[in-house]
């Protein structure tokens, strides 16, 4: 699942794209996908198209979605969940580093 979500979101031009395997420092999932989108509408026009594509090749819905005109919106698929960034916030919050005990799966710069 994380990675059709990394092609969808590449299909749409988010920007620096991390895959995190989590599972071995957290219980809360098993993958942080991490990605910036430019504006809120191409952070919003990202999370759209992931969650239409995995309704439609797996029949799954996100269980929860949080935020938006923040600069921060998560897409949470259970074992996967996705935070998209504005630049700013992602310097600000810097999930990178916080979760640097993570092994890097994929980055697509």
């Amino acid at each position: 699942m994380a990675h059709t979500i990394i092609d969808i979101m590449t299909e749409v031009m988010a920007s620096d794209i991390l895959l995190l395997d989590i599972s071995e420092v957290t219980t809360i999932a098993d993958y942080f996908i991490i990605a910036t989108g430019e504006t809120e509408r191409q952070r919003r026009a990202i999370a759209e198209q992931i969650t239409e594509q995995m309704r439609e090749r797996f029949t799954v819905r996100p269980l929860a979605v949080e935020g938006g005109a923040s600069g921060w919106l998560l897409l949470d698929y259970g074992a996967v969940v996705v935070h998209l960034f504005s630049p700013e916030q992602r310097a600000f919050y810097r999930l990178e580093q916080l979760w640097s005990a993570a092994k890097t799966v994929v980055r697509i710069a």
